[in-house]
């Protein structure tokens, strides 16, 4: 019995990555000096990756600015002062707001398993940012010449090609980050807000076969950015009903910094439907200190306590860091946090199998 196990994927980028980057920001440093530290950085975590035994890697987003933002980077219809969004801690993040049509995605994420492939030896798994995500960056007061339901158009067709070329890139898996479906219901709890987010992400969804889709999955977690959340106090059973009806085989769910995982995992059972696979979060990235193995494994025979083995797969809650300036978990730490989920997972595939 094996129990698939994989990481959601940022990495804390290398603090030589980092300075040169802000030295690339300032001008002293040209964009082939940048290259280079990104290739490198990009080398050296698919390398600790692999040494985690880890049966599928990332590029651990090195070249990417943020999960989020790395479709608009250099866009010239984009500007700074878009939606804010507000952490537990009190620190912000603020998406960029679109000013003109039409939209477009600048770069799309099968640039970045072309430059891991030319690197990994084991079965590469790629995030994308989800359709409704990026539909915050359309303002409220509407764009002239260009309305919303034209906009929401480009957007599914791009979101679209997103996806197809990385599975044509020949991954195993392409995940969706879903992180502000939790954060809808907290910025409007009748959940309408939740069930346009739903229908747009479905929209893009149908576009792909039953076949492509066990291939593509939907992350969902509070958010985690330097060491907080911006949705924790939301309830997981005033999402879960919805999230299981995205049309994607694979659920890539934060879990071991909940409260209450057998009240999460009692929903899910509930809410769980056939040929959806749910990967349970059972490290913690928040928290500093690195688990045992023997944690991990109790946290998955926990869950297949309510899910059935052949649905059920292992993951971290979220991204090590899904802002390139986070650096709150050491890059050492988050590697070996993911050896202790892969030791973990196994020894729980053992312990269901005797």
């Amino acid at each position: 019995m094996t129990i698939p196990t994989e990481s959601i994927g940022s990495i804390p980028r290398p603090p030589q990555l980092l300075e040169a980057l802000r030295a690339f920001r300032a001008g002293r440093l040209s964009q082939e000096k940048l290259d280079e530290f990104y290739d490198e950085a990009l080398r050296d975590t698919i390398q600790r990756f692999e040494e985690t035994d880890s049966p599928v890697i990332s590029d651990g987003e090195q070249t990417k600015p943020s999960f989020a933002t790395y479709p608009l980077q250099g866009l010239p219809n984009i500007q700074p002062e878009g939606v804010v969004i507000t952490f537990a801690d009190g620190h912000t993040r603020q998406l960029p707001r679109l000013t003109a049509g039409p939209f477009r995605y600048r770069t799309h994420a099968d640039t970045y398993v072309k430059a891991a492939q030319r690197y990994a030896k084991r079965p590469l798994k790629q995030a994308v940012i989800s359709a409704s995500a990026l539909s915050l960056i359309y303002p409220a007061e509407g764009i002239e010449g260009y309305d919303r339901e034209a906009f929401l158009n480009d957007l599914v067709a791009e979101a679209v090609a997103d996806i197809r070329g990385c599975l044509n890139q020949g991954v195993h898996h392409v995940q969706i980050d879903f992180t502000e479906g939790r954060l809808s219901v907290k910025l409007d709890p009748s959940k309408q807000l939740l069930h346009q987010f739903i229908e747009l992400n479905n929209r893009v969804l149908e576009q792909f076969t039953s076949e492509e889709r066990k291939r593509i999955g939907v992350h969902t977690c509070p958010g985690g950015d330097h060491d907080s959340t911006h949705s924790a106090d939301v309830d997981y059973a005033d999402l879960l009903p919805s999230l299981f009806s995205l049309q994607a085989g694979n659920f890539y769910m934060q879990l071991a910094s909940e409260k209450d995982p057998d009240d999460v995992l009692t929903v899910i059972r509930k809410n769980l439907r056939p040929g959806q696979r749910v990967y349970v979060g059972v490290i913690d990235v928040l928290n500093p200190q690195v688990e045992e193995p023997e944690l991990v494994r109790d946290r998955v025979l926990r869950a297949a306590d309510y899910i059935p083995v052949d649905q059920l797969g292992t993951t971290d809650d979220c991204g090590f860091s899904p802002f390139e300036d986070d650096t709150s978990t050491g890059r050492d730490t988050a590697f070996a946090k993911i050896r202790a989920r892969v030791l973990g997972t196994q020894l729980a595939a053992e312990a269901l199998k005797s």
